[in-house]
């Protein structure tokens, strides 16, 4: 059966354990960057986080940013963008807090871009306070999901198994907002949003991993198998699983990003997403290389588990040391094979003693005959 049709039937086997430590290495490095990241450039927060205002305008189809931006000027450090809807293309300027005291000057600026009355300009102000809400509503809701997805999967399953889907989630936030960060994508409630959202894909992707290994070791494979072994087996039996469903999840985001954010200019749709998209991608390589050798590890410190693997350790070096001394016998056994060739036609050796007899005996003579006792 070819390697896409044993993927297919849940019987592949594919050697994940020589991959793990590197994987390791590389989360460790891309967590460590993504920090560095956040710290240094922090990210591009949007107006709903830092306040200020929002000013739109009706604009014929060709006007473009670049001429907003000249024709606004009184919006000094604004983020312009070209929305389109079905009604036509609106001017979009965004500006901080500083900009509310000239909104007289930009309402009139944008309404001779547009071709408009200033009653046309739609003006829209948003306070710090509702960004500050959002967040520490969203920090609290992180701190709970993790605290219930704990409870439930140290329950369900093992405690050991809830570290390592922690570890994957951790992982799949942590490097989701080190890519903003270090493409200064604008962070929005939408991406907030999607940001929890994908909690739930990642994790999903884990347990599916985790319930198989479960499932394993409390039957025949677990009595058999190391638990590398064991998870490296149940990785194979529901890699084609994980596989489908990202796939499945992935296309329809993809359309959303790319139709309906970049062809169509929907910026929240945009946002949520691009942050979708980042977070499938990375919750599919989590399950496989982060929550899987996490668990390893950690299994690996069991006591049992130390003490089958000394076992294992020395059953493997008594098997060398007898392919040693295997190949050694066949050495002598191959010597005396080849004196007996070299001896004669019929395999005996050839030597002096069928010629002369009298070699067999210490004096040089013929053998002595036996003298017949008598007989009482």
């Amino acid at each position: 059966m070819s390697v896409l049709g044993d993927l297919y039937a849940g019987q592949s086997s594919i050697d994940f354990r020589p991959k793990w430590r590197i994987s390791l290495v590389v989360a460790v490095v891309a967590i460590v960057v993504s920090l560095l990241l956040l710290f240094v450039r922090g990210l591009n927060l949007s107006i709903d986080f830092e306040g200020g205002g929002v000013w739109e305008v009706p604009v014929a189809d060709d006007v473009t940013v670049a001429q907003a931006r000249d024709a606004v000027s009184s919006a000094e450090n604004a983020r312009i963008q070209v929305v389109r809807t079905s009604s036509g293309n609106l001017i979009q300027i965004q500006a901080g807090s500083a900009a509310l005291d000239r909104s007289d000057e930009i309402v009139a600026q944008m309404a001779e871009l547009g071709d408009v009355t200033t009653d046309d300009v739609n003006v829209s102000e948003i306070g710090p306070t509702w960004g500050d809400r959002i967040t520490s509503q969203a920090v609290r809701a992180l701190v709970f999901f993790f605290i219930a997805v704990a409870l439930y999967l140290a329950w369900r399953l093992e405690w050991r198994m809830a570290i390592g889907a922690l570890a994957a989630v951790v992982h799949d936030l942590v490097i989701t907002a080190g890519v903003y960060s270090l493409f200064a994508f604008e962070v929005s409630p939408a991406t907030v949003i999607a940001l929890l959202t994908i909690l739930g894909y990642s994790l999903y992707d884990t347990v599916v991993v985790y319930d198989k290994v479960h499932e394993n070791q409390n039957g025949i494979l677990g009595e058999r198998m190391g638990p590398s072994d064991l998870i490296n087996t149940s990785m194979n039996q529901v890699l084609m699983r994980s596989i489908n469903t990202t796939i499945t999840t992935v296309l329809p985001v993809t359309s959303m990003l790319f139709i309906g954010g970049f062809l169509l200019g929907g910026a929240g749709i945009r946002s949520f997403a691009l942050a979708l998209f980042i977070g499938l991608l990375l919750g599919t390589y989590s399950s496989i290389f982060v929550a899987a050798p996490v668990l390893v590890w950690l299994k690996q410190r069991q006591p049992e588990a130390r003490r089958a693997a000394e076992i294992e350790a020395r059953r493997e070096k008594r098997a060398e040391r007898g392919r040693t001394w295997g190949d050694a016998d066949d050495g002598v056994d191959d010597e005396l094979a080849e004196t007996a060739s070299e001896s004669g036609d019929d395999g005996a050796p050839s030597s002096r003693l069928d010629d002369d007899p009298s070699l067999l005996t210490p004096g040089g003579g013929p053998p002595r005959p036996r003298k017949k006792g008598k007989r009482r």
